[in-house]
């Protein structure tokens, strides 16, 4: 193979390989010899098929086969020979004039890892703010647990409905006179002031009392879930079965026990674990970012441009969806526009701090081990049904992109706790307010690295809940389609890129690139190399006949409205 390099500037780097058609003709022959003892023909025994015959009927197909596979040999060998790193996958064009029997020659472009600078991790200084549990709040929080438990008991005789009160009825709901489906049923319950049933309805319902009737005049919302209903007035002839009034609850042993435990004292340590774990994931994240503001303030080194485009393409795209969930859709996404630069700027930033931990994990002997791997896998694996969770196992196991994916979130845990070791720690009691200013402020905007889910969800996912108008009662029930993720508004342009920034915790990319790269000769058309497929989740696009379903939820349970 002729090797001639024709771009070396930056980051960027192009060569023309040319590969003999002797070394071609080889291969060739090599998987001929290979296929001929598979093939059957008629007139001829099980592997007896001859060679020149397999080469007539099959060897335009066998041909493209050993092109692709001389193509990526020949890739390897070249950033083998001349120690590149890629960061992207190298784009390999073959010329246009080739024709079987002649020598190939390829185009291939790639970038590079730049040369990570030695980096500069003594002296590192850090401040932790620790919060402690404080009894008030574990009592808020209990607090929170009784009112979501609250229990409603018979009113006294004749007393009438007030808000907060539990009224059971049954009810027939009609449209200009006429039935609908859904619209009738018995012993439907609701808590008054709850906002669960359409606007009007609830209000109406004030002031009853057992026993009594009454006609409710409604006006189902314009953008209601059952089409044939939205905007419609109805009518709802209700017989009030029930008025429950409030319970008082008391917090105390009981109250502990009707939750599975042994009494308030266990609740109580159970409550304070979980906040002090949520105030030291606070902490960690508040200590996380001014180490990476140290570190990124004492290094700069160029960054390939194309990782840089593709961290931005996932800021952007992350914005623009959270943008659709705002009230002025098109303005959201103007004010965004105004912060573009802002948010490159954070990408480019992300990319070199990942290379730097990556560099800083490499050099301290900071790794991933396999069973930590596989651990990583059975857990990602979750999201598929149980048919295609080996499926993907198989799939990040051969894709060695894909698993440097899934490890990096933990790699980088690993080297960011390494150095923390390092550092000289400093401790300082604060409040929660503090803590959490602390982490809101400007100082830490952009201390974020690969941050791929952007807040924790997954925007494929989110589950409005199942709106079957056959099977669902239609007593008032306003489907409110509540999005919990809104967009950020950028007052002012740092505030709004924190909110892409934020937190550094997931997915700095410890392997930039596989250290092999999967390359095909174009117009080549078939794969130099079949890879396991990934198996998709229900909210990519998939053929209906291959699609494998992601793992069923529990169903959500139906109120009773």
């Amino acid at each position: 193979m002729q090797t001639v390099e024709t771009l070396n500037e930056g980051l960027k780097r192009g060569y023309k390989l040319t590969i003999p058609a002797k070394d071609i003709a080889t291969v060739v022959d090599r998987q001929i010899k290979a296929t001929a003892p598979q093939m059957k023909m008629p007139g001829f025994r099980p592997g007896k098929v001859p060679a020149n015959l397999v080469r007539k009927m099959h060897g335009p197909a066998i041909h493209q086969d050993a092109l692709n596979s001389v193509v990526q040999d020949s890739v390897q060998s070249l950033l083998a020979e001349q120690k590149l790193r890629p960061a992207t996958q190298p784009a390999v064009e073959l010329d246009t004039g080739y024709e079987e029997g002649k020598d190939a020659e390829l185009a291939v472009t790639l970038e590079v890892l730049p040369d990570v600078p030695a980096p500069q991790i003594d002296g590192l200084k850090l401040e932790r703010l620790t919060v402690a549990a404080g009894d008030d709040e574990i009592a808020e929080q209990i607090g929170k647990i009784a009112a979501q438990s609250k229990r409603h008991e018979a009113a006294a005789e004749g007393h009438p409905a007030v808000e907060g009160d539990l009224v059971v009825m049954d009810y027939k709901g009609t449209v200009n006179g006429v039935a609908f489906d859904g619209g009738t049923g018995e012993g439907m319950s609701v808590e008054l002031g709850s906002g669960r049933l359409i606007p009007g309805f609830e209000e109406q319902l004030e002031g009853v009392k057992v026993g009594e009737s009454r006609e409710l005049n409604v006006t189902f919302p314009k953008d209601y879930p059952a089409k044939e209903l939205a905007g419609k007035d109805a009518v709802f002839a209700v017989t009030v079965t029930e008025v429950k009034v409030p319970a008082e609850g008391a917090i105390d042993d009981e109250f502990a026990k009707s939750l599975g435990l042994t009494g308030l004292d266990q609740l109580q340590e159970l409550i304070k674990g979980q906040i002090e774990q949520e105030l030291n994931g606070l902490t960690r994240t508040h200590m996380k970012r001014k180490l990476l503001d140290q570190l990124a303030e004492g290094h700069d080194f160029p960054v390939p441009p194309s990782m840089v485009e593709a961290e931005f393409a996932q800021i952007w795209q992350q914005l623009e969806h959270e943008a659709t969930h705002e009230a002025d859709v098109e303005a959201a996404k103007a004010e965004l526009e105004k912060d573009r630069d802002d948010y490159r700027a954070i990408a480019e930033r992300r990319v070199r701090l990942g290379l730097l931990l990556s560099e800083i994990g490499q050099a301290n002997g900071v790794e991933v081990t396999q069973a930590e791997m596989q651990r990583l896998i059975a857990q990602a694996a979750q999201q598929y049904q149980p048919a295609d969770r080996e499926r993907f196992a198989q799939y990040v196991q051969q894709d060695a992109m894909a698993a440097a994916q899934l490890r990096a979130p933990l790699y980088e845990d690993k080297v960011v706790d390494f150095l923390f070791g390092k550092a000289e720690i400093s401790d300082r009691a604060v409040t929660r307010a503090e803590l959490e200013a602390a982490i809101e402020s400007e100082d830490g905007f952009a201390s974020g690295t690969h941050h791929h889910d952007h807040g924790d969800h997954d925007h494929g996912a989110h589950d409005h809940g199942d709106h079957d108008h056959g099977d669902h009662d239609h007593a008032g029930h306003d489907h409110d389609h509540d999005h919990a993720h809104q967009a950020p508004k950028p007052k002012a342009k740092k505030a709004a890129a924190k909110k892409a920034a934020e937190p550094a915790d997931d997915a700095v990319k410890a392997d930039p690139v596989a250290e092999t790269a999967e390359v095909e000769a174009k117009p080549a058309k078939k794969p130099a190399a079949k890879k396991a497929a990934a198996p998709k989740a229900e909210s990519e696009e998939a053929p209906a006949a291959e699609k494998p379903k992601a793992a069923k939820k529990a169903p959500a349970k139906k109120t009773e409205a």
